[in-house]
Formats: C-alpha cells, sequence, structure tokens
C-alpha cells in the first residue's frame, strides 16, 4: 500500500507566498514605468492660442 503525500500549506506559507508575488508585482510595475518615464514621447513644440471671442458673442 502506498500512502499518498497531499501536504496542504499553513496560512503563513500560503500569505508569505502571496506576500512575495506581491512585491515582485509592485517592483514590475515601478520598473515599468521608470521605463516610460526614459522615452521621449512627441509634444507640441508651441502653445495652441485660439481666439475665441467671436464664438462667444455668438452664443449670447
Amino acid at each position: 500500500m502506498q500512502l499518498k503525500f497531499n501536504r496542504q500549506k499553513s496560512l503563513g506559507e500560503s500569505l508569505i507566498h502571496k506576500m512575495i508575488k506581491l512585491v515582485l508585482l509592485v517592483f514590475v510595475i515601478i520598473f515599468l514605468i521608470f521605463l516610460l518615464d526614459k522615452f521621449n514621447f512627441p509634444s507640441p513644440k508651441k502653445n495652441i492660442q485660439k481666439d475665441i471671442t467671436n464664438e462667444i458673442i455668438k452664443l449670447k
């Protein structure tokens, strides 16, 4: 007869594994944010200034 080895994890072990996964996930998110910050995304060179006084007068 062969014994079955079904060892259940204790509450402490499962919490430790969840905490390790959470810490790794936080580090990955921080690393991705750091990488995105290093990229130079295109942005407008000058501010857009549009005269809307005529449009305001038409609304009255």
